[in-house]
């Protein structure tokens, strides 16, 4: 894997870019799940590429204090939540801020849900292989907490499959019980932010989710 700094023009190049790592994953039997919302637009190029199913999978970040930037956790569709206790060590954050964190969190997930859901139903995982994708990694947060989501849910196979994201984060998800393969091109010595990725790194709104979930609306898988 290259760990050499690389930018992408865009979260499309970037998905056909993991798609070409992921061939040996193709097939009627794989569905690949996008994190609203920059992954969904990866992983509509990686399903497209691969010939395969797609939907969302939604994990709602937990947010620090005072740095809403900073991921300490987060929540799942169903309410299952995840803390980062690396992010979390020395921030003495109380309980009673975590739980009500949680709550909002859930609570925006649970309305963008209704929303997608309008326009695609929820893909069955149970004795599937999943490929997770995102736009890119950071704390890990987020993706951990959809990891165990999809592994609750039954799947055969669990891949994460993001354009780039630190060492450490990499590896971390890799030493994964759950996780069977990682697919990570890029990974620079300096990382920073996801966005140091991509030429554009624009914000991708509700209306683009739900362009790409109706082009594969009509899938039976």
């Amino acid at each position: 894997m290259n760990k050499g700094p690389k930018i992408y023009a865009d979260r499309k190049e970037a998905g056909k870019v993991v798609a070409k790592l992921l061939e040996e994953y193709s097939g009627a039997d794989t569905v690949v799940l996008g994190l609203p919302r920059g992954g969904v637009v990866v992983a509509a190029e990686i399903a497209r590429e691969l010939g395969c199913g797609l939907d969302i999978i939604f994990a709602g970040k937990l947010r620090a204090p005072f740095n809403p930037e900073l991921a300490i956790g987060a929540v799942t569709e169903d309410g299952a939540v995840y803390l980062n206790r690396a992010a979390l060590a020395g921030m003495h954050i109380r309980q009673d801020y975590i739980e009500k964190e949680k709550k909002e969190r859930l609570d925006a997930v649970k309305e963008r849900l209704k929303l997608y859901r309008r326009v695609k139903e929820k893909v069955p995982l149970k004795d599937r292989t999943v490929i997770i994708a995102d736009d890119g990694l950071a704390t890990g947060s987020t993706m951990i907490s959809a990891i165990q989501a999809v592994h609750a849910a039954g799947a055969k196979k669990i891949i994460v499959a993001v354009p780039g994201g630190p060492v450490d984060t990499v590896d971390r998800i890799k030493g994964m019980d759950e996780v069977d393969d990682v697919v990570c091109p890029v990974m620079p010595p300096l990382f920073y932010a996801v966005g140091q990725l991509y030429l554009d790194f624009s914000q991708v709104e509700d209306y683009e989710v739900i362009e790409i979930l109706k082009r594969f609306a009509g899938q039976v898988r």
